[in-house]
Parts: C-alpha cells; sequence; structure tokens
C-alpha cells in the first residue's frame, strides 16, 4: 500500500473518529473507547516531536518527565501533551490513575509508530466494544510488532512486545508493560530509533 493511501485512510479513520464521537454525544452510538497515550521523558527534545506526530489515535498524550532540562517541555506543549514531573519512588501503575482513559498506549520517546498501526489504532477505537471489563478483548493487553533500527539497518525483534494496555494493569517491565503472551497483536509495527 502506498504512502498515499495510508495517509487517505487515516485521514478518513479520524474523520469517522470525529464523526462517531458526535453520534455518541448525541445518543445515538455506544461510545469508543479513547485512549491515553503514556511516554516517559528525560531530555529527549531531539527525538521527541518524531514520537509525538504519529500519535494521532490517542486522544490523550500524557508525559511523565525526569528533570528534563532540554526543549522537551516545549516540545511536548507544541503537541498539545499533559506533562506531569516523574515521583522517583512512584511504580508504573501510579501513572496509570493520571490518565483520562481507561487504555492506555505506552511509547518510548525514541519510537513512532507506523502508519499501518495508526490506521489498526484508528480501527480498534471504532468498535464499541472494547470495554474494559467486557467486549471482544475482555480487559486483555495488546501487542504489536517492532522494528528496531541498528546504523543502517532495520531489524523485526522476534516478540511482539504488549504496548495497549486497560487502566488495571499491574505487570511492568521497567518503564513499559511486561510481555503478556495471551495479549492479542496488532497489526502494523512500532519503530525503535537508534538515533534522534
Amino acid at each position: 500500500m502506498g504512502a498515499g493511501l495510508c495517509t487517505l485512510l487515516i485521514f478518513v479513520f479520524a474523520i469517522m473518529n470525529r464523526f462517531c464521537r458526535t453520534l455518541w454525544k448525541h445518543g445515538e452510538l455506544s461510545p469508543m473507547p479513547p485512549i491515553t497515550a503514556l511516554l516517559h521523558t528525560a531530555n529527549d527534545g531531539l527525538r521527541l516531536g518524531r514520537a509525538l506526530e504519529t500519535l494521532l489515535p490517542c486522544s490523550e498524550i500524557l508525559i511523565v518527565d525526569h528533570d528534563s532540562a532540554d526543549a522537551t517541555r516545549r516540545i511536548a506543549h507544541e503537541y498539545g501533551a499533559r506533562m506531569v514531573a516523574a515521583d522517583g519512588d512512584a511504580a508504573g501503575t501510579d501513572y496509570l490513575d493520571l490518565a483520562h482513559h481507561d487504555w492506555i498506549f505506552c511509547l518510548e520517546p525514541g519510537e513512532s509508530i507506523t502508519e499501518s498501526l495508526q490506521a489498526s489504532l484508528f480501527e480498534w477505537a471504532a468498535l464499541p466494544s472494547y470495554d474494559i471489563t467486557g467486549g471482544v478483548a475482555g480487559g486483555r493487553a495488546f501487542s504489536v510488532c517492532v522494528r528496531e533500527q541498528i546504523r543502517k539497518s532495520w531489524m523485526e525483534l522476534p516478540v511482539p512486545e504488549t504496548r495497549l494496555i486497560p487502566r488495571g494493569w499491574t505487570r511492568w517491565r521497567g518503564r513499559l508493560p511486561a510481555h503478556e503472551a495471551s495479549a492479542i497483536r496488532l497489526e502494523g509495527e512500532l519503530l525503535r530509533f537508534a538515533l534522534p
């Protein structure tokens, strides 16, 4: 699929998303599950913009900042992100309570999502049955394939990483959700860049 067609699909999904939210406000459609993007930053000003500009499917961007002294805060505000200061003693689950939505997409500042993953997230959000406790997912997590930049080439990691989680998620590996073998894999890829 060409880049132009992917861009068009993303635009169509965005319009559908906005239209469905309008219908829901007027009582004509079940609510769709909005997504909060959650990122942790620490002097990531050089690469943060690339990550944030791909988060179109997320209706909220929450950044937990770990004492950045560069342009991280300015760039986050330019993209409409909500920033909170990191608490050195806080566990990963403590920040989930700060999200406005029940579904959280976790991302590192040196990563971005492809157009095909954007389309998958728009499609996922358009399905009203993905509520936290019932529905198709039943509170299960979702995983994505990751391609990592190594010098001038890309390597696909062998195991998808858990990234889209319900608010009540308790298993963490550092600042990202721990691997969940039963996670439902979303189409598309997450790109992890070696350099800003």
